[in-house]
């Protein structure tokens, strides 16, 4: 009998052994979790405020920010950024933030003034495209049309090639890394993260247009997609010049007609919240169809609400590409 219970004792100690291990490695993966879940998040939560001017670049900030910092988009969703100017207000917004991002000087000729005009003391100013090589606009085929000399002959739409991009992230994360250092490393992991969605975005680009039926990508609004057409070896021709305003003269109509109808494609491109008057009416004489393609400048508001991401817009123009220059799917 001493013996029986000897080793009933000795089962039970066992037991709780066990049962102790069991509670060790159940709280070390408790905490392992709760550990893990806040790998990814700041250092501290941010309240610094981050004004930007154009979407591509309020969506890149947010995304690097994540939730350690407040980013506002300037211009109302469905504003037209080439005739936007700023009101009092906004120049206030902006001499209260903490960092002020802008896309380049050509772009946004009024930013530079306001920077001069404001108290510098605590704001950090990112001109995001710092460093990148712009391209020349392409010259009308006409002299009546002189809005190609905009700026210097220089095309702002630099978001538009999915490389420079990654340039303008560099420089949006650079603001960010100087401006709040202590969550340096947070803002560096969210970058790296969007660089790679931009490289894979460049991927299905090339892989998508490399077998089209026509290179000709012909557009009946002003000069948008030159980065995007040069990066991806397709022929781009515009209505108009660089500013959204400008309007052609009757012979450049005649000669974007007569050249729709020599080159043989199916569908003209016209742009997302632009009037698609002239579009139509060059559709209408030569005989084609409309297709959307999305400039990226602003949003709408309904897909501002809806969150909607620069990428998923650049996919949806290469849905749109596709179709309109026929090109084969694998």
């Amino acid at each position: 009998m001493t013996r029986f219970f000897g080793i009933f004792s000795i089962r039970i100690q066992l037991q709780r052994v066990a049962l102790n291990a069991l509670c060790v490695v159940i709280c070390v993966l408790i905490l392992s979790a709760c550990k893990n879940e806040h790998a990814g998040a700041p250092e501290k939560a941010g309240t610094m405020r981050v004004v930007t001017t154009l979407f591509p670049l309020f969506d890149f900030a947010r995304t690097i920010a994540g939730q350690s910092a407040q980013v506002s988009l300037l211009m109302p969703p469905g504003v037209e950024p080439h005739s936007f100017e700023p009101k009092p207000d906004d120049i206030v917004r902006i001499s209260k933030a903490g960092l002020f991002i802008y896309t380049n000087p050509v772009m946004e000729p009024w930013a530079e003034k306001i920077i001069l005009g404001v108290d510098r003391k605590g704001l950090r100013v990112v001109n995001a495209g710092k460093g990148i090589t712009y391209q020349s606009v392409a010259p009308m085929d006409d002299h009546d049309d002189h809005d190609h000399q905009h700026a210097g002959g220089l095309d702002p739409h630099i978001w538009l090639d999915f490389g420079d991009d990654q340039l303008i992230v560099d420089n949006i994360l650079a603001g960010f890394v100087a401006a709040d250092p202590a969550n340096a490393g947070y803002y560096r992991a969210n970058a790296a993260l969007l660089k790679k969605q931009l490289v894979e975005l460049d991927t299905r680009y090339r892989e998508g247009l490399i077998s089209c039926a026509t290179r000709d990508f012909l557009h009946g609004g002003h000069y948008t997609f030159g980065y995007l057409a040069k990066r991806y070896g397709l022929s781009y021709r515009s209505l108009s010049g660089v500013s959204s305003e400008s309007e052609p003269s009757a012979t450049r109509m005649t000669a974007m007609i007569r050249h729709i109808k020599q080159s043989g494609v199916k569908y003209l491109f016209a742009e997302e919240l632009l009037s698609p008057r002239l579009t139509e009416t060059l559709a209408t004489e030569a005989g084609v169809e409309v297709i959307k393609l999305h400039g990226g400048h602003n949003l709408s508001r309904d897909d501002f609400q809806h969150g909607v991401t620069f990428i998923q817009l650049m996919d949806s123009n290469l849905t749109n590409l596709k179709k309109g220059l026929a090109c084969r799917t694998k």
